[in-house]
């Protein structure tokens, strides 16, 4: 299926490792030049250096910290304009209301919270005076399915789905589009990792963490590509009529828990 994304031009946070990372490769896959942000340059270079295996578009890398005030702005307008926008940065920690502090409430909330919000801001003026973009947040299930023991996580979650749900009911006018994917349990190398230190605390072999997943639909958790594939697909001219939406893809395990 053509998705219309040849010779467009990305941004993606959080795109070291994971859907991130995923993300921009499949996009990278479809022609579309791509900016990966991360805090990090030495695992950005090693991002840089797996999409180009598979794709020779541009790949260009912003090492910098988007929880940090004026950095939203300056990855803007060092991207220039572009035509895709995918706010994936950020990991809040759990914990329940006497477990999160209010420092780091704050740290976390100020890179993916205000992080999406803030690069959407420098992002969708440029998009506006361009002609037109699309805006992928990359959130979690924990915004639709609140968590005592995730609270801080729970309640940001909560909110960049509806800032993603009361941005794109009205972006059509400025011709962009704003959507968000929520991924549930996902084999990324948090996931594994938590799941295996899971395994060991209890006396377990850790490879054996896999059997943890056997209860989630289909037997396991969902996959990067998995949540790439639909992330890009939001992102291309296939999903032209698609805004002020949310797209759970957790395998229906959200709808299972409801029963």
């Amino acid at each position: 299926m053509e998705l219309g994304l040849q010779g467009k031009t990305a941004i993606v946070t959080g795109a070291s490792k994971g859907i991130g990372l995923a993300v921009a490769q499949g996009l990278a896959a479809e022609g579309c030049a791509v900016h990966i942000v991360a805090r990090t340059a030495g695992d950005l270079e090693a991002a840089r250096l797996r999409i180009m295996v598979d794709s020779q578009v541009g790949v260009t890398c912003h090492a910098m910290d988007l929880a940090q005030k004026g950095q939203a702005e300056a990855l803007a307008k060092a991207a220039g304009p572009v035509d895709i926008l995918v706010n994936n940065a950020g990991a809040i920690p759990g914990g329940a209301i006497d477990k999160i502090d209010e420092a780091t409430w704050r740290m976390a909330w100020d890179l993916k919270v205000f992080g999406y919000i803030n690069l959407t801001r420098a992002v969708y003026a440029a998009m506006k005076e361009k002609g037109g973009g699309a805006i992928v947040n990359v959130i979690g299930v924990a915004g639709e399915r609140q968590d005592f023991n995730y609270i801080a996580g729970s309640a940001g979650n909560a909110g960049l789905m509806s800032f993603s749900r009361a941005l794109g009911s009205a972006s059509a006018d400025d011709g962009i589009r704003v959507v968000a994917v929520n991924p549930g349990a996902t084999e990324t190398e948090r996931l594994v990792g938590l799941a295996r230190q899971r395994a060991a605390d209890q006396g377990r072999d850790p490879d054996s963490w896999r059997d943890d997943m056997k209860g989630l639909p289909f037997g396991r958790p969902g996959t990067p590509g998995e949540v790439a594939d639909l992330v890009v697909f939001l992102a291309s001219e296939r999903a032209s009529y698609i805004s002020g939406t949310v797209v759970t893809i957790d395998g229906g395990n959200s709808a299972r828990a409801a029963k």
